[in-house]
């Protein structure tokens, strides 16, 4: 039987991406016309790493930032919440083994400042990590977000 991927595994398995492809005419009317890039995922943990505590990153926020690297008009919404998910389970990994340096997933939010409850704990645990950090965390029926989330992203 197949030995199953570690998370860091995964994230360290490009599968021949980043590629950037034309937008299909059903993609368009979701995306507009242009290109999409479908991002590597060590690609996405490389963006999450970079916003600094106190700070907040959102998925579209991500994609932006991709679109720009590879000239393309917008970055995968499928593609790059999977990696994103993928980066959070790998830093999780990392932080059980010890590992100091890990990305600080927690800051990455997914539209309207709302908490992801796919990342490692859920949403308690994002929420605790926010809240340590001095962000504040508000229910707005069944969804959590970060109250003047705003306030707080990175630039793009």
């Amino acid at each position: 039987m197949a030995k199953t991927k570690t998370w860091k595994e995964k994230l360290h398995d490009s599968k021949d991406l980043p590629k950037v492809e034309q937008i299909t005419e059903k993609q368009s009317r979701i995306w507009g016309v242009g290109t999409v890039v479908i991002p590597a995922p060590l690609e996405v943990d490389e963006i999450m790493r970079q916003v600094p505590e106190g700070k907040l990153i959102t998925i579209n926020i991500i994609r932006e930032k991709l679109a720009i690297k590879h000239d393309a008009s917008t970055g995968c919404p499928i593609t790059t919440g999977i990696f994103a998910w993928i980066a959070a389970h790998a830093a999780d990994e990392d932080a059980r083994a010890g590992v100091k340096d890990i990305t600080p997933y927690w800051r990455t939010l997914k539209a309207g400042g709302e908490l992801n409850e796919k990342y490692p704990g859920g949403i308690e645990n994002q929420k605790m990590m926010l809240e340590a950090e001095g962000h504040k965390v508000v229910q707005k029926g069944k969804k959590f977000v970060v109250e003047n989330y705003q306030d707080k992203l990175v630039e793009v």
